[in-house]
Formats: structure tokens, sequence, C-alpha cells
């Protein structure tokens, strides 16, 4: 095989923007084969836009044209583990975009057909490909940071106006969306997060649902988590804020790692606290520490098109998957536990979370969602497809 066919599901915001850099060719490898969307409109864009490419209105009938390869889901969240999971029984190699899916018990059996498929799976997490992250995530596994005590991480660069709610009806509800802003912004720093630090054990979260907006959903969050072997972590996302902040700080016992602004900074103690601690005789005594400029190659990474090049050269060259798709239940474990704490009044037992009771209180949630009507002349354009 010297090219992948690539056929996309949802030519939404996302799905047109995939389908725009692979018909430029920016993906070496990657050919736009095939389009899938329920709206007549998106699919009369793309015959202008990309001439040639076939155009599908139902998702099953593109999988069964034998046109693709390697296909993208890029619809609303409820619907991506059923489109993937019915695109890996028709043989084909799998993108879903982010999320994985909305709650916990339907990835988890997008996760066993996945298994049982010889297809590759990965999923949209394109921050894995920034700079800065990469090179803490291998600061942590190298223990330059020695074992980590804290985690604290506020994101509320998130900013989106009541304009941006009612721009489009699946929007900002329980029934067409499921969430809010942890469903919808923050699945990338959330994966980040268990990708960087691992799942943690249980968490405890203050969500507020509607408090900026006339929304259903969630705008506001401050979670703490704990680790089994100590270390804690405090996560704080808004998008009722701004301007925002998106400042990262892991704290271990050879000091502390503080990204923002574009840089990375490593107040580094001489040697490891726990050492000092038992050798230290003042009482006022600290450690030796030095602040050093961590070298980071400049930039956020390739981002989507980084994505999509590991994905089509590991069908063409064997490559390892950057994003592998099992890997979606995590952050989406984490993000369905901050609800659920919240809706308890309790902690969340992150190790062994209860999937079906979260199920079943996420189905009051939407037996009593009142989805809005798009502002018409927004909607046009942004009413979310297929």
């Amino acid at each position: 095989m010297e090219k992948v066919r690539f056929g996309i599901v949802g030519l939404g915001s996302m799905g047109t923007s995939h389908a725009d850099r692979v018909w430029k060719g920016d993906i070496p490898g990657l050919e736009l084969a095939a389009v899938c969307d329920i709206n007549p409109a998106r699919l009369d864009h793309a015959k202008t836009a990309y001439p040639g490419v076939a155009t599908f209105d139902k998702a099953e009938d593109l999988y069964e044209s034998g046109l693709c390869d390697l296909v993208i889901v890029a619809t609303p969240h409820y619907d991506h583990p059923k489109l993937v999971i019915s695109a890996l029984e028709h043989d084909l190699h799998v993108i879903s975009e982010k999320p994985a899916g909305v709650y916990t018990k339907q990835v988890l059996e997008m996760n066993e057909a996945a298994k049982k498929s010889n297809k590759l799976f990965a999923i949209m997490f394109n921050q894995r490909t920034n700079p800065m992250y990469q090179k803490l995530r291998e600061m942590i596994q190298r223990g330059d940071l020695g074992k980590i005590k804290r985690i604290n991480w506020i994101i509320t660069t998130w900013y989106r106006s009541q304009a941006y709610h009612d721009s489009a009806t699946w929007r900002s509800n329980w029934k067409l969306e499921g969430g809010g802003t942890l469903i919808n912004q923050n699945p990338h720093q959330l994966d980040l997060w268990q990708w960087m630090f691992g799942m943690p054990s249980k968490i405890r979260s203050f969500v507020s649902f509607g408090k900026y907006y006339d929304i259903e959903v969630e705008d506001d969050v401050t979670a703490f988590m704990e680790y089994e072997n100590g270390a804690t972590g405090v996560y704080i996302t808004s998008t009722g804020e701004a301007p925002g902040v998106n400042r990262l700080e892991v704290t271990g016992d050879m000091g502390v790692v503080i990204i923002e602004n574009g840089k990375m900074t490593f107040k580094r103690n001489y040697i490891s606290e726990r050492e000092f601690n038992k050798t230290n005789e003042s009482p006022f005594g600290l450690p030796e520490c030095w602040t050093c400029e961590i070298p980071v190659k400049p930039g956020s990474g390739e981002q989507h098109n980084g994505v999509l090049k590991n994905v089509t050269n590991a069908i063409l060259k064997g490559e390892k998957l950057l994003s592998p798709g099992l890997e979606g239940i995590n952050g989406l474990t984490i993000s369905n536990a901050m609800h659920y704490s919240t809706w308890i009044d309790d902690w969340a037992d992150v190790k062994n979370f209860p999937h079906d009771d979260f199920y079943a209180k996420l189905q009051e949630k939407i037996a009593t969602s009142k989805p809005k009507k798009a502002v018409e002349a927004k909607a046009q354009n942004l009413e979310g497809t297929y």
C-alpha cells in the first residue's frame, strides 16, 4: 500500500478542517477519498470544495463502499462509539475525534470491539504532539522530579460566550452533547493529565452547572484528586472567565516544574527534599534550589496534522501510535468522575468507577433535558452534523 484512502464521517467544523488539510496534501501518504454527512448543504459544499471525492449521507454506505482504508469519526459526542464500532466491523482503521464518548459504559464497549479487531484504532488527542508536554512527560518518566507530590492545573482559557452556546442545538445540554466544558473543551487536558501523571484513585469535585450562562451543563469546575502513592492534584477549569489562565505546576521531591505562557521553568533542588530533611539541622533550613529554564522546541507541535501523519505512518510503516484509541477511556473516566462526585456530593472512586450508576444518573439528566433552538443565522454554519 502506497497511499491510505481516507474517509470522514461528519463534516462539522472539525470534520471540514480535516478534509481541508488532507485535500491540500498536508499529510503525506493520505488522500481524501470520501466524506459523509446527513446535512445536504454540507455535502453540496464538499462536492464543490473536493471535486471527485465521493459523498454519502449514511456512514454505513461509506463504510461499505470499499473506497476507504481509514476513517475518522467527527460527529457529535454521543455517536462516536457506535460509529467507531461499525467502522471496525467493516474492517476499517479508525480515528475517533475527542472525546472517546460521553460515558464510560459505551466506551468500554467500543474498546472491546477494538481489541477484537485487527485494525488500528486511534483518537485525536492532538495535544500529545505539543513539545512542552512531551518534555514534561519525559522528565517525569526519567525521574527528574523525583516522587511526585502535587499537581495543580488552572486552565480557564476556554472562554465561551452565550452566543457560542446558542450557536447549535446540540451544544451545552445533556440530551445532545452530554456535558459542558468537561466533555467539550477539556478532554485534551484530562488526557494529558493521565498521560503524564497516571490515573488518580479518587476524586472530590465541586462542579457548577449554568453558573455563568443559560445552559444545562457545567461551565465551572474545581476538582481535588488523590493518588494511591499519596500524591494529590487540583484541577480548575471554566468557560466563564476572561482573560483566562493556563498554568500547570508539578511538584516533586526534586523541586517544581511550572508551565505557563509558553515557557517551562524547573525550580530544581540540589538534593532531594526528602534527603535534605534527613540531614538538615536548621529550623528554617531550605534545600539549595536552582532556577532552570528548560529548553523546549518552539511552537505547539504539529497538532492535528501530527496525529494524522502518525496514524498514516502506522498503517504504511508500522509506526507506533502516539494516541491509541483504547486510552480514550482514561481521561473520560476522570471527567465522568468529576460529574459523579458532584452529583452524589461525595468522593468518586476512580479505580473502581461505578459505570452503571453514572450511566443511570446521566439518563436522569437526559430525561429532563430541553435543548434550545439554535440561533438560525449561525446554525446554518455551525449546527453539529450527522
